[in-house]
C-alpha cells in the first residue's frame, strides 16, 4: 500500500508539473530540502505510482497540424472486447492526442491533432471509420484551448 502523501510530496509534485525537467538540486531549493531527501522522495512518489512518468508536450502547430478536433464516438455494440478493442486501436492512431471512454450519450471521446478540413476528412476516413463498429460520431472543431490538461495545477 502506498504511504499518504504529504505538504512537501505536493509541493515536489507541483513543481515537477511545472518543469519536470529540472536538476533535483533545483528541485530541492523550491521545496526546502536537500538534494539527498528530495532525490528519495521523488523515486518514492514514482515506485509508488503518483508520478506515472514523464513526457515531453509538442507544439502540434509548429508540426503543421493547426487544429485540434473533439469527436464523441457511439458505438454499435457495447460488450467489453469490442470497447476494449476499438480504444486501443483509437489510442494508437497517432493524430490522436486524447481518448477516453465515457458516460452518457457517446462512448468514447477523442481529441486529434488534424491539419485543416482536409486533414480531419483523411483521419476520419482512412483511419477512423476503417476500424469498423461506429454508430455514429459528432465532430466539433476546437476555436481556443483556455487550459492545457498538462499545464501546472495546484495539488
Amino acid at each position: 500500500m502506498s504511504k499518504p502523501i504529504d505538504a512537501t510530496d505536493r509541493k515536489i509534485l507541483n513543481a515537477l508539473i511545472a518543469d519536470g525537467r529540472q536538476t533535483t538540486n533545483d528541485l530541492s531549493q523550491r521545496v526546502g530540502l536537500t538534494p539527498s531527501p528530495c532525490w528519495q522522495r521523488v523515486r518514492r512518489l514514482e515506485r509508488e505510482g503518483y508520478i506515472k512518468g514523464y513526457t515531453t508536450l509538442v507544439d502540434f502547430q509548429q508540426l503543421g497540424y493547426t487544429d485540434t478536433v473533439l469527436i464523441d464516438v457511439t458505438l454499435n455494440r457495447h460488450d467489453e472486447d469490442v470497447l476494449r478493442k476499438f480504444g486501443t486501436l483509437v489510442a494508437a492512431l497517432p493524430e490522436v492526442m486524447d481518448v477516453s471512454l465515457t458516460t452518457g450519450e457517446f462512448d468514447y471521446f477523442i481529441k486529434v491533432a488534424v491539419k485543416g478540413a482536409e486533414g480531419l476528412e483523411d483521419f476520419l476516413f482512412r483511419k477512423l471509420y476503417k476500424i469498423g463498429g461506429i454508430q455514429n460520431t459528432r465532430t466539433s472543431f476546437v476555436i481556443r484551448s483556455l487550459k492545457d490538461m498538462h499545464a501546472p495545477s495546484p495539488l
